[in-house]
């Protein structure tokens, strides 16, 4: 079995827009009327697959494209609206079987509403989904799919050295269609601003099968880990450059990429 991560870096891992404002996007909302969006392209590769005995053992050729842009409007000060249009385009080869090829687009749209904001922020989101082929956690079955998602995400933002910084945990459940088992993805993100304009941010994201899938699909879960940069570029705009690797997991790819955000906000 084939599987990969696919979701926007930008959506999940750009916290943070100003060292001298309060966080964005994760856990936090926008205010009344405000705006950001995030455009972000992700290349990453595979050649071997995690087993279920959690080693990288099955050697594999995968090479994915991929293309988001997430747009987020504040309709209220509490209720966060965004929509992810996303292009992706897919060659993989798994032992002997023949390679496949596969492109195509998928839109997520949501909403994020702000639950407590005494001690950090502490937020919902619900969202759905409608995924082409290769556009979800696990593609084995490159067959289009619907997901729903509903979301608990907590944010806090911190003093050290001086400096700012932010931390954001997340935690879902997703129910996918067409024999898909449901997942639990769990992610983690910390970010600090070391120069008044230059970011370093963390993350960690991890996933979880359920017990519910029917062949071909059976257990897996896994896990990445990313480093990035952010670059202050104007008021308004910020650049953002990562790379992420897949240090375990268990029938799953074992990947590693890179991506590019670009970040704005009004």
């Amino acid at each position: 079995m084939t599987k990969h991560l696919a979701f926007a870096i930008a959506l999940i891992a750009s916290q943070v827009v100003t060292s001298s404002c309060p966080a964005s996007a994760g856990a936090w909302t926008l205010k009344k009327h405000h705006w950001q969006t995030f455009n972000a392209t992700t290349l990453s590769t595979a050649t071997a697959i995690f087993a279920s005995n959690g080693r990288a053992a099955t050697p594999t050729k995968f090479h994915k494209y991929l293309v988001q842009n997430t747009v987020e409007y504040g309709l209220t000060n509490g209720i966060t609206l965004f929509a992810t249009p996303d292009f992706v385009t897919v060659s993989s080869q798994t032992g002997s079987v023949a390679p496949i090829a596969a492109r195509g687009s998928s839109v997520e749209a949501g909403a994020r509403v702000l639950l407590l904001a005494h001690i950090g922020q502490l937020s919902l989101q619900s969202s759905y989904k409608a995924a082409g082929p290769f556009d979800l956690s696990n593609s084995v079955n490159h067959d289009p799919a619907q997901q729903v998602e509903l979301r608990l995400l907590y944010g806090t933002n911190f003093k050290l050295l001086g400096k700012d910084g932010f931390a954001d945990i997340q935690a879902a459940e997703r129910w996918i269609s067409r024999q898909r088992p449901n997942e639990t993805p769990i992610d983690l993100t910390a970010g600090y601003w070391f120069r008044s304009d230059t970011m370093v941010m963390a993350q960690s994201f991890n996933i979880v099968s359920g017990g519910n899938s029917r062949p071909p699909f059976t257990y897996y879960r896994s896990h990445k880990v990313e480093l990035s940069l952010v670059e202050r570029l104007s008021r308004h705009w910020l650049l953002q450059l990562g790379a992420f690797v897949s240090p375990a997991g268990q029938n799953a790819l074992d990947e590693k990429g890179l991506s590019v955000v670009l970040w704005t906000q009004r």
